[in-house]
């Protein structure tokens, strides 16, 4: 009761913001007759003259309200649209990077030129997102006659292009596309081996139609690219296979007593040593000759022979180091680790950097290595990195509490154009779903016989094609679509709204396309040409205002302008019909688990004025009521013995619906918060290796930073070995040596004499001292130049390599960490805490590689940089393989959308 009496004297928040921007929309609204007066060309040069402006210093919000007056008379003079007041409100909130919920029919496609033409002013780039290809391929065809006519330049991403047409249309002012196409590049941008294989620019600003389903409604599916790895889980049993021919010993006691510095190094007569203390198992010279006859290679050591050297050190740690029941256990089929510290099986959790592959072929068991996940991101954080992000949808404000928290985007609801006249009639509950179906199926023929226009929504595809079944026995004619062909669904929803016309959809289909009463002019002169044989390119540039000389295109013009004609005249008569008989009238057959979606549905009628109506039907044998309604409503209606075919009508059911849905908002928000948390810690890994790849990339002088990994593992490795002692007769010096000899020293390269004289710290600097020697002897042998290159190619494969297996140890962390809870620990406490400890192993190990490959190599003319995996593309949903465009003739028409040929337009 306060609020609303609080609202009454104050105005909602809503109302509040738009009283804030109300000076500016009045500023462009008194520029109209002003952007009139001017010519073509004149109107044109203003987007010179405001990029003058900006690199003048003014900014953005400085020209926004002359910016804003252009696109509105440019939009007119283009399209035939100008927009109405409350869409330069919406077009205000999203250069502010927030969320404008504007109703269903509000032209939001419209309201984004404005802050799409004022950000593209930068020339930094605009990404505007869509729920399918089908929408941005039509916005941008439809929306981009007014940049294009404006002199700014328009791309568009989808599925299927090549990475230089991708690249194209990323460096354009605008560009639409797809959230999984634009996430999906972001993840291939930061695998590629070269700089120039990058297709996105800096992630700049963002406006995301239908902004709910996309960072609400995805939220909780990761974006993930998986591949296969170059080499199989062969190469883990031949690893295996090689060094179980091998003889090894252990480090005595005796020999760490030693100074090895002042005896000869003997002539080993085993393959490898095994270091007990560093738990790390060694070839020894004699064992990388077996291993070079073996494998076929002419030197271990060289850096292209890294994968096999890994595998071999990893198969060695696996069969002589890892104890089965001690280390590890082996149950149904699967390796699982021991706890080392509890003694606690820790399900879930696999070794990473392929060492759990290693026991799984030391075991015999199944080798599950074939699939890895080479990079994975949630679209809460690939959006959160864009520097300013706004959304447009219509029902956003029952999510506004997730918005604000998770993005920091509030919600500003903007008034409608024309008040909305819609009849929302109470819903109708019945006790079984048999009985809802029947009641339908009567209110269809009932509304059918007058001619009035029905859309039903359905909350599956099983649902709607009973309904369809239902329907077929009536006798009645009626069109199913359920989301799974974008162009043609958008057809039938267009069409949705005329005289007669029963449309079954699954709630979600053909979002986006707005139902016109009385049908679609456009769509259906379009549908004619393509009867007429006319192939997609044609049809997609027909009602476009730019030049061509093509003289297909120009025929199929004159012939869409008189099609577009004669339906016009005909939608026309039939929307007279439909407004007599009351508008588009919705039936929703359940309640969907959020408010939101019911909305949506609901909002598909009544727009700009329009008359309509809608009704929910609902049964007690509903999922929502099944499962989040309880028992005290089923035994109230039981109580009420009414007869199957009477439908309940109490506030006391009404509003317990309405309970039940705010249930599973919360449950779901909570789900999606928990996603995010998991994946915020690997985000700031992800961050660290990205930022680390990109140095190479950018071609930096890695020296400093080569010499810096070199300096802290000698500090890492004297800590281990003097067991921090200070004491110089306590060191393990011959297993000191002995891991330095492994890494980069050649053997017998440290002598130190008098070492009881010594400190750790000179001790540290006298190895530095001999491992930098021997870095700059390398580099001069090698030519400074072609070393640089060396240690970019070594580290990129390193990391990558690294990274990849990081990925899948965390998902396996992950996947078992929930089971801590039982024993009264935080999961996402511990998966931060375990992650941090392995991210901090992967950093060691990736240093150790880098440095031993970059110290070995001997044939530096035949290195090159290379991929670790070959990708596949997937969303949790597909798993088709990233597919290349096909090849573009030079008579085709431009994939920029130009309506241009190739040879004419980006292929001059």
């Amino acid at each position: 009761m306060m609020k609303s009496l609080f609202e009454k004297v104050f105005g909602s928040y809503s109302d509040r913001e738009l009283k804030r921007i109300e000076p500016l929309v009045n500023k462009i609204e008194a520029l109209d007759e002003e952007m009139q007066n001017l010519s073509d060309e004149e109107l044109q040069y203003k987007t010179i003259e405001f990029k003058e402006r900006l690199n003048k210093g003014e900014n953005l919000d400085d020209i926004l309200p002359e910016a804003y007056a252009v696109v509105r008379e440019a939009s007119d003079r283009v399209l035939g649209m100008k927009h109405f007041r409350v869409q330069l409100m919406g077009g205000i909130i999203l250069h502010q990077g927030r969320i404008a919920e504007m109703k269903t029919g509000e032209g939001k496609t419209l309201v984004a030129t404005l802050p799409a033409y004022l950000n593209g002013l930068t020339g930094e780039g605009v990404h505007i997102v869509t729920v399918n290809d089908y929408l941005a391929k039509r916005d941008r065809q439809w929306m981009g006659k007014v940049y294009e006519f404006l002199g700014l330049t328009v791309g568009c991403i989808v599925h299927g292009m090549n990475n230089n047409e991708r690249k194209m249309a990323y460096n354009c002012d605008i560009t639409y596309g797809t959230n999984n196409e634009f996430g999906f590049d972001y993840l291939r941008d930061n695998m590629v081996i070269y700089k120039e294989e990058m297709v996105q620019r800096k992630l700049n600003y963002a406006i995301v139609d239908e902004v709910d389903s996309i960072l609400i409604d995805e939220a909780r599916t990761p974006l993930i690219i998986s591949g296969r790895g170059e080499q199989s889980t062969e190469l883990y049993k031949m690893a295996d296979s090689f060094v179980k021919t091998l003889k090894g010993r252990v480090i005595g006691p005796q020999e760490e007593k030693k100074d090895p510095f002042d005896r000869e190094i003997k002539e080993e007569v085993v393959d490898f040593i095994i270091d007990e203390k560093a738990r790390s198992c060694n070839l020894t010279e004699k064992g990388i000759k077996k291993a070079e006859s073996y494998f076929g290679l002419e030197n271990l050591a060289d850096p292209n022979n890294m994968e096999i050297a890994h595998h071999i050190n990893q198969a060695l740690k696996a069969r002589y180091i890892m104890k089965r029941d001690i280390d590890y256990v082996v149950q149904n089929g699967e390796v699982i680790i021991v706890d080392e510290f509890t003694g606690r099986l820790m399900y879930g959790r696999r070794y990473s950097e392929g060492l759990h592959q290693a026991i799984e072929a030391k075991e015999g068991l199944n080798i599950k290595s074939e699939s890895k996940t080479l990079a994975t991101i949630t679209f809460q954080n690939y959006f959160r990195m864009y520097e300013k992000l706004a959304g447009m949808t219509g029902t956003a404000k029952t999510e506004e509490a997730e918005f604000t928290e998770i993005y920091g985007m509030d919600v500003v609801e903007i008034p409608t154009n024309r008040p909305v006249i819609r009849e929302d009639f109470p819903d109708v509950i019945y006790k079984t779903e048999e009985a809802k179906f029947r009641a339908i199926v009567e209110e269809i023929k009932q509304k059918h016989s007058t001619g009035q226009p029905i859309l039903v929504g359905t909350i599956s595809i099983e649902k709607s094609e009973l309904l369809s079944k239902m329907l077929k026995k009536e006798g009645i004619p009626h069109q199913v679509l359920n989301a799974k062909y974008h162009e043609k669904e958008a057809e039938i929803v267009a069409q949705a709204g005329r005289f007669g016309a029963v449309t079954i959809a699954t709630n979600m289909a053909g979002r986006g396309t707005d139902i016109v009463l009385g049908g679609n002019p456009e769509y259906l002169a379009k549908l004619d040409l393509k009867k007429k044989g006319y192939s997609e390119e044609i049809i997609s540039v027909v009602d476009s205002f730019i030049e061509t000389d093509d003289e297909e295109v120009l025929k199929a013009r004159e012939k869409y302008k008189k099609l577009y004609e004669k339906h016009k005249e005909e939608t026309d008569k039939n929307a007279k019909k439909v407004i007599e008989v009351g508008g588009l009238h919705i039936i929703g057959t359940e309640r969907h688990e959020s408010r939101r979606i019911d909305n949506q549905l609901r909002g598909r009628s009544g727009r700009q004025g329009d008359p309509g109506s809608s009704r929910f039907y609902i049964s007690l044998e509903d999922d929502l009521m099944r499962l989040f309604g309880g028992d005290k409503i089923k035994d109230m209606v039981d109580s009420l013995n009414m007869p199957e075919d009477e439908p309940l009508e109490h506030k006391l059911l009404t509003k317990s619906i309405e309970n039940a849905q705010k249930k599973v908002e919360g449950n779901n928000f909570a789900i999606r918060k928990h996603v995010l948390q998991y994946d915020d810690v690997m985000n700031k890994q992800r961050e660290i290796i990205y930022g680390e790849r990109k140095k190479v990339l950018e071609g930096e002088n890695l020296r400093e930073h080569i010499l810096g990994m070199l300096k802290n593992i000698i500090e890492n490795a004297v800590d281990m070995y003097t067991m921090q002692s200070k004491y110089p007769e306590e060191w393990d010096m011959a297993g000191l040596e002995n891991y330095l000899v492994n890494l980069f020293l050649p053997k017998g390269a440290l002598k130190i004499k008098n070492i009881e004289s010594l400190d750790r710290d000179t001790l540290v600097d006298k190895i530095y001292s001999i491992g930098k020697k021997i870095y700059e002897d390398k580099e001069q042998e090698i030519g400074e130049e072609t070393f640089r290159e060396i240690e970019r190619i070594i580290l990129l494969q390193v990391v990558d390599s690294k990274w990849m297996d990081h990925i899948d140890a965390m998902d396996q962390l992950r996947q078992g960490i929930g089971l801590r809870a039982y024993g009264q620990e935080d999961p996402v406490r511990a998966y931060q805490i375990e992650g941090f400890d392995m991210f901090e192993e992967m950093n060691h190990s990736i240093q150790e590689d880098t440095i031993r490959y970059l110290f070995h190599v001997e044939t530096p003319d035949k290195m090159e940089r290379k991929r670790v995996a070959i990708s596949m593309s997937e969303d949790k949903k597909s798993n088709e393989p990233i597919v290349k465009g096909k090849k573009i003739g030079r008579n085709d028409p431009c994939p920029c959308g130009s309506g241009k040929k190739y040879k004419k337009c980006c292929g001059a």
